[in-house]
């Protein structure tokens, strides 16, 4: 059953490598704009169901709806326009792109949905503005702090106006100051585009910035919300 108003809804999902189980009957839901973390211990599950309500992996059984479309239903291809023109992600260490500058980045999305340079650019150093780092356009990632590379990457994820963000341990190399400031920026950015983020954490400080805990171990999600 798809909760009333969401944007993306996961159902009984399961998904094994080999003989071990990775989920084991998770549910999931997110509405637009709303920030949900996703907890559990190493293990426990919780980035396998990421990159599935991402797309990226399959699960073996179990529903996901996107906008009310079913992922499973779509092709490989529609799956990854998805993931371009919807879908948002920021991983643990940025993953820029070396040989770019830091403003090539942030428009790296929209270039790749054929926005013209000029423009893409333009709404790189918008998204850079709000994210503290337009300063550091014309750097290279490798010329940059590890906290100014990591709002690099967020304004990355919301060039191209996603739905949803799945930001997978955002602040795991960052110290406690820098990983505070990237969830600040992150979240009041997210909010004001209406923008639903999935965060994927082990740390309670990082949890503490969602609207709502989702607690994965042993395979199955647990709303902390609403658990009685």
């Amino acid at each position: 059953m798809i909760p009333e108003g969401s944007l993306l809804a996961a159902h009984d999902l399961r998904k094994a490598y080999g003989s071990t189980p990775a989920l084991d009957g998770a549910s999931f839901s997110v509405h637009p704009g709303e920030v949900v973390a996703v907890m559990g211990p190493s293990g426990s599950g919780k980035s396998t169901l990421l990159h599935c309500l991402a797309g990226i992996i399959t699960p073996d059984s179990g529903t996901i709806t996107y906008a009310g479309r079913e992922l499973s239903a779509m092709s490989d291809a529609e799956r990854s326009a998805l993931r371009r023109s919807d879908f948002g992600f920021v991983f643990q260490f940025g993953q820029l792109v070396p040989e770019l500058t830091c403003v090539e980045n942030v428009a790296l999305p929209l270039r790749l949905n054929g926005v013209k340079r000029k423009a893409a650019e333009r709404t790189a150093l918008e998204w850079m503005e709000r994210l503290e780092v337009d300063d550091l356009g014309t750097k290279r990632p490798g010329e940059v702090s590890g906290g100014q590379g990591q709002r690099v990457a967020v304004a990355r994820a919301l060039a191209a106006s996603p739905k949803v963000i799945f930001a997978d341990e955002p602040t795991g190399a960052l110290d406690s100051l820098n990983g505070e400031r990237v969830m600040e920026l992150l979240t009041e950015a997210a909010r004001s585009a209406n923008v639903a983020v999935v965060l994927v954490t082990h740390e309670a400080r990082v949890a503490a910035y969602s609207d709502r805990d989702v607690t994965v171990r042993d395979g199955r999600a647990r709303d902390m919300e609403h658990a009685v």
